[in-house]
């Protein structure tokens, strides 16, 4: 899946993102998997799996989507 991030703190590691329907996605601490990803600003597309937690479903193996 593909989105865009609406939010994010960088010293949380926590955030959101909508994907293309608007559907709003949990970021965590755990939502980078790649070490290059430092930061993540609003507006940044990225490709990223879903995972359901017993509450929330969470975004997993984010990467930037480059033009």
């Amino acid at each position: 899946m593909q989105g865009t991030i609406k939010s994010y703190d960088a010293q949380s590691h926590t955030g959101s993102l909508l994907t293309d329907d608007r559907t709003e996605i949990a970021i965590d601490d755990r939502s980078l998997e790649d070490p290059s990803i430092l930061l993540l600003r609003i507006g940044q597309r990225v490709r990223f799996e879903l995972e359901s937690t017993t509450d929330v479903v969470v975004a997993r193996s984010l990467h930037l989507v480059t033009m």
